[in-house]
């Protein structure tokens, strides 16, 4: 249930998402977005998922949300790119699915996802220029950020969210697929009547 302590009870049109890694963002990404799409809500954006050889994560791969147009967003084995950590970031497929899917997603959809903002994300001046695009767009915005990244643009997404930064724990994890849902469903069905 959502109570006025609740970082979701502050009325915005961008949320954000944080915590530790394996804490279950993704999942809880990927609930929202399917109890929204089931609402009518065109969801539009990008989400990465992990690319595992023999249990072990070699890469990321990066998701268009609207065209499911896929490409590789960083890997152990690639030779081009900026370094973040043991992976190369594929800046091609960063710009050409992650960036596109964001201008996409703020002409197209009626929310914007972007799982995540991270360092590797950031490395791409287009995909920081799609975000801005977003930024400005005036379109509800929902996105995971890195829990330590410190960059102007996140700073930017927190200083507009207010109190809609939620840190997901294992204690929290579960409760806020309907509350974000419930909040993000509402607050497009607001603007939507407007």
């Amino acid at each position: 249930m959502l109570n006025t302590a609740s970082p979701l009870a502050r009325r915005s049109n961008v949320w954000l998402v944080t915590g530790p890694p394996g804490m279950g963002k993704s999942t809880l990404f990927s609930k929202v977005i399917l109890n929204l799409r089931s609402r009518g809500i065109v969801v539009g954006g990008c989400v990465t998922s992990e690319k595992r050889m023999s249990g072990q994560r070699i890469g990321f791969r990066i998701r268009d949300l609207l065209t499911d147009d896929e490409g590789e967003l960083a890997s152990v084995t690639g030779r081009l790119g900026p370094r973040v950590g043991r992976y190369r970031v594929n800046l091609n497929d960063l710009s050409a699915v992650g960036g596109r899917a964001l201008e996409r997603a703020a002409k197209e959809a009626d929310l914007i996802v972007i799982d995540e903002i991270g360092p590797m994300e950031l490395t791409s001046p287009d995909f920081r220029r799609s975000l801005r695009v977003c930024i400005t767009s005036g379109k509800p915005i929902l996105a995971v950020v890195h829990e330590r990244m410190n960059d102007p643009l996140i700073e930017e997404l927190k200083g507009m969210s207010g109190e809609a930064t939620v840190v997901v724990g294992l204690e929290n994890r579960d409760s806020l697929v309907p509350e974000i849902t419930r909040r993000v469903g509402s607050e497009i069905s607001v603007r939507d009547t407007l």
